[in-house]
C-alpha cells in the first residue's frame, strides 16, 4: 500500500468530479476503499473509515441522505444532518474524499432500479418493504460513481450486510465488501444515529434491546427451537413498558429464512420502537466446529 501524503480532504458534489478524481487515483495503481453513509456519523461510521484507511491507499466517504429507502411515512425530512461535524470527523480519521451529493445529481427521473429477492423478504424488509430496494440502487450507483476496491458496511445492519453481499456476487461487482463488528456505548447500546431521537427517559429504555441480546448470546446453544430462544430474548424487551416489538426473529445467516432449530450459522435480529423511534440490534452465532 502506497504511503498517504498529508494532503488536504477534498469534498464534491458531483458524479463527474468525484469519477475524474478516482480516475487519477486509478492511474496511479492506487486501491480506493468507500464507506457508504448517510452521515450524522458517530464511532461506528468512524471504526469503519478507520479500517478503510488501514487497508487502501485513499479512502472515501459518501454522505447521502438516500430518499429511496424511505418509506412514505419515515423520516426522511427529520433524518439528524450535520456536514460541517461529519467533515470534521473525517478528516480527523484521515479520509481523502467526502463525496456529498444533491438527490438532484443522484436521481434525475429515474426508471432503473435494482431490487433483490427472498432476502428482502423478511425482518426490514417485511415492515419496510422499499427500503432495499432504495439501498441496493443507491450502493449500486456508488459503487459504479467511485470503483472501489473494498467496500466498509457496519454488522449493525446485518440484513442489508447479507442483502450487499448476495448483490455483489449475483451482478459481478469486482469489490470485496467487508464488515465491521457492532460498536456500542458504554452501558451497551448500538451506537447509531438514530439515537438523537431519544429523550432521557427513551434513552434508558432503549437499553432493553442490548439487554435481549445478551440474554440471548447467554442461551443459545446447538439444537435449541428458535421459539424458546426468541421468547426469552422477547420477555427482556417486554419487561420494559416503553418499547413495542417490531420483530424479534432468528434466520439462516446466508438466506434470511426463519429457523425452527438453531443447527446451522444464524442471525438472531430485532427492532424495536421506544416511543417513535425504530431501532435494531442483534447477533450472529455459529455451530462449533
Amino acid at each position: 500500500m502506497e504511503k498517504r501524503e498529508e494532503e488536504k480532504m477534498q469534498v464534491t458534489k458531483t458524479v463527474k468530479e468525484t469519477r475524474e478524481i478516482v480516475k487519477a487515483w486509478k492511474k496511479e495503481g492506487l486501491t480506493v476503499g468507500l464507506v457508504p453513509t448517510m452521515g450524522f456519523l458517530h464511532e461506528g461510521h468512524a471504526s469503519l473509515i478507520k479500517r478503510a484507511r488501514e487497508e487502501n491507499d485513499r479512502v472515501v466517504v459518501s454522505v447521502f441522505v438516500n430518499p429511496t429507502q424511505f418509506g412514505p411515512n419515515e423520516d426522511l425530512e427529520a433524518y439528524p444532518r450535520d456536514f460541517e461535524r461529519d467533515s470534521t470527523l473525517c478528516e480527523s480519521i484521515g479520509t481523502d474524499l467526502i463525496f456529498h451529493p444533491e438527490p438532484e445529481d443522484m436521481y434525475d427521473s429515474p426508471c432503473a432500479y435494482v431490487s433483490i429477492e427472498k432476502l428482502s423478504d423478511n425482518l426490514c424488509g417485511k415492515t419496510r418493504p422499499i427500503h432495499f430496494r432504495g439501498v441496493c440502487t443507491v450502493v449500486s450507483k456508488l459503487f459504479n460513481i467511485v470503483s472501489p476496491d473494498r467496500a466498509y458496511f457496519g454488522q449493525k445492519d446485518a440484513q442489508q450486510l447479507a442483502i450487499i453481499k448476495k448483490m455483489v456476487k449475483d451482478l459481478n461487482f469486482d469489490i470485496e465488501i467487508v464488515g465491521c463488528p457492532i460498536i456500542r456505548e458504554e452501558d451497551g447500546l448500538a451506537k447509531s444515529s438514530r439515537n438523537t431521537y431519544l429523550n432521557t427517559e427513551e434513552r434508558k429504555a432503549a437499553l432493553c434491546l442490548s439487554k435481549s441480546v445478551a440474554k440471548g448470546q447467554e442461551i443459545i446453544r446447538e439444537g435449541m427451537s428458535a421459539d424458546e430462544l426468541l421468547k426469552e430474548m422477547k420477555m427482556v424487551i417486554e419487561a420494559e413498558p416503553m418499547a413495542v416489538i417490531d420483530y424479534v426473529s432468528a434466520v439462516d445467516a446466508l438466506t434470511m429464512e426463519h429457523v425452527d432449530i438453531i443447527d446451522r450459522p444464524v442471525l438472531v435480529a430485532m427492532a424495536v420502537y421506544i416511543g417513535k423511534t425504530r431501532l435494531i440490534d442483534n447477533f450472529s452465532w455459529e455451530p462449533a466446529e
